[in-house]
């Protein structure tokens, strides 16, 4: 299948390697052109704008920061849309707004085209181990046609009804993840004020009723210093914030959400933006 992927940053370099392992032909397009360098390598194809890896592609991917970049995209005057998009399948792994993805879900439809918005969960190991979590919105009939792609990047995909509606799995996944993380984070600072060996106590916990996903792959990158960006602290707020937004326009109170995004946003402000979500611990943990 000729594949074209927009955004190959953290996550979506190992997605790409994974679809050219697969013997895929893939066309990308990155901001920064040298973030494609060992992809182009390892054989695919730079295009220098989207919609010149829109047009040489049947299934085009995008992976990018904010909502602000994924209207840029595919809007922009050498966008996804500025060319003949008939036929063809677009995928948005970006986490993004709900109104957004309904949009470029109208759009693609009077194009002729498809689109699924599908947000992912499982950072960078979960992309380079190819077991993302995969939360889809769009048409059952588009779905099918991407799963054998999904199967290929992640262990996990279900597609839960009409377009935006990945998006919106998305933001209940970020509620959740804000509470793992930040009880994460306050468990190591009360068990390190104790005494308490944290290689030992990540590994009982880990075995109990407090076993996560947060606590199994950050609690170790903790111990070891490495704050190295599984996922940036900028984007989770931004993860963050629309989810609170969406909240707000449904009457929705979400203290415990609320006050994760100020943590974060304190972390952010203290010069921690560029560094991974596991960082939490520096508001505590200075050095």
């Amino acid at each position: 299948m000729k594949i074209g992927f927009i955004g190959t940053g953290v996550m979506g370099q190992s997605i790409v390697k994974h679809f050219l392992e697969a013997g895929h032909e893939v066309a990308v397009y990155n901001r920064t052109k040298s973030k494609t360098d060992e992809l182009v390598a390892k054989g695919a194809i730079w295009q220098d704008t989207p919609a010149k890896a829109t047009e040489s592609s049947e299934v085009v991917f995008s992976m990018v920061g904010y909502p602000s970049d994924v209207e840029e995209i595919y809007y922009g005057d050498n966008g996804v849309f500025s060319v003949t998009v008939k036929d063809k399948v677009l995928v948005d792994l970006t986490t993004s707004s709900p109104s957004l993805a309904e949009k470029i879900y109208q759009t693609a439809k009077e194009a002729g085209a498809e689109s699924l918005d599908a947000p992912v969960s499982g950072g960078d190991l979960g992309a380079q181990n190819a077991t993302l979590t995969i939360m889809v919105g769009g048409d059952q009939a588009t779905f099918d046609k991407v799963v054998p792609l999904f199967d290929i990047m992640g262990k996990s995909y279900s597609l839960h009804g009409s377009a935006g509606l990945g998006q919106h799995t998305k933001m209940a996944n970020q509620i959740m993840i804000a509470g793992t993380m930040t009880g994460m984070t306050e468990m190591l600072v009360y068990a390190d004020k104790v005494g308490l060996d944290l290689n030992s106590v990540i590994e009982t916990l880990g075995g109990g009723a407090a076993s996560n996903w947060s606590l199994a792959n950050y609690g170790p990158r903790i111990l070891k210093q490495d704050y190295s960006p599984g996922f940036f602290v900028k984007h989770f707020i931004k993860d963050l914030k629309i989810t609170l937004d969406e909240a707000e326009k449904m009457n929705l109170d979400l203290p415990a959400t609320e006050l994760a995004t100020e943590l974060y946003e304190k972390l952010a402000a203290d010069g921690f933006e560029n560094l991974g979500t596991q960082s939490l611990i520096k508001l505590w943990w200075k050095d």
